[in-house]
């Protein structure tokens, strides 16, 4: 679909949003459930028949996702959950398992963080309201397992609002890599002129914007950085505190 620019003040006709702290929020205590969530990975493989000792089991993991959480914040590569736990399970000695019996686990890891993942309270009628006027809307997610934003949007009743729901885990590179916005924009077949980002991550969303010679929105709802700390090269475009005026603000753009 070739979306083409227009003269007027409609000429950005691609609204591309975050989707952790931008259109949902988290409402748990995130690293006692991100505990939990590894647990029931244990208790999944378990459940398959793989004899785990559960203390060496959730501490190798525990130290494997922590390694690659910090690597993928500096390659802005995303290798996913599944290659970081099939990995581990093959130092373990487990080099076949089924990929139902890994997806399972993989599921049960995320079911225990998706029910704490909730819409902001201006999600539903801000997408509505953009769509009404006439653009089109994406979400591009640094997400380390595909399935997981994709049960969130589902979950939540966003899909219908959204052409394209592109994460990190899907393209195998992370905001701020430029390519993953110019993957969103081919869909469109748009031009970076055309769209515009929305998100809450100043590295990862208006510097990765301007990467790719997009416009963006910094939503600072659920943000703990201040205008005062704001970096020169992460300056955003435009700035608002809440979902609800955003519509406004596309509207008053040239």
């Amino acid at each position: 679909m070739h979306i083409s620019a227009q003269p007027s003040r409609t000429r950005i006709r691609i609204v591309l949003f975050d989707l952790g702290y931008t259109l949902l929020y988290f409402d748990g205590d995130w690293s006692s459930v991100f505990l939990q969530a590894q647990e029931r990975v244990w208790q999944s493989l378990s459940r398959a028949g793989l004899p785990l000792e559960k203390a060496i089991f959730l501490r190798r993991l525990q130290g494997a996702l922590a390694a690659y959480y910090a690597e993928r914040e500096v390659a802005f590569v995303e290798y996913t959950t599944a290659h970081v736990l099939r990995t581990l399970l093959a130092e373990e000695g487990f080099r076949d398992i089924p990929e139902a019996t890994l997806q399972a686990a993989l599921t049960a890891m995320y079911a225990t963080t998706q029910v704490h993942w909730l819409p902001d309270p201006h999600a539903h009628a801000t997408l509505a309201q953009l769509r009404s006027d006439g653009y089109h809307l994406g979400i591009i997610s640094n997400a380390a397992h595909d399935d997981d934003v994709q049960t969130l949007v589902e979950r939540h009743n966003l899909r219908s609002y959204f052409d394209l729901v592109l994460t990190s885990a899907a393209a195998g590179i992370r905001k701020p890599n430029p390519r993953i916005f110019q993957l969103a924009l081919s869909h469109w077949e748009a031009a970076p002129q055309d769209a515009i980002m929305v998100g809450d991550t100043l590295g990862a969303d208006i510097l990765g914007a301007h990467n790719a010679g997009m416009q963006a929105v910094w939503i600072t709802r659920y943000t703990k950085v201040s205008a005062a700390d704001l970096a020169k090269d992460f300056q955003p475009d435009y700035q608002i505190a809440s979902l609800e005026a955003l519509p406004l603000l596309l509207a008053s753009l040239p």
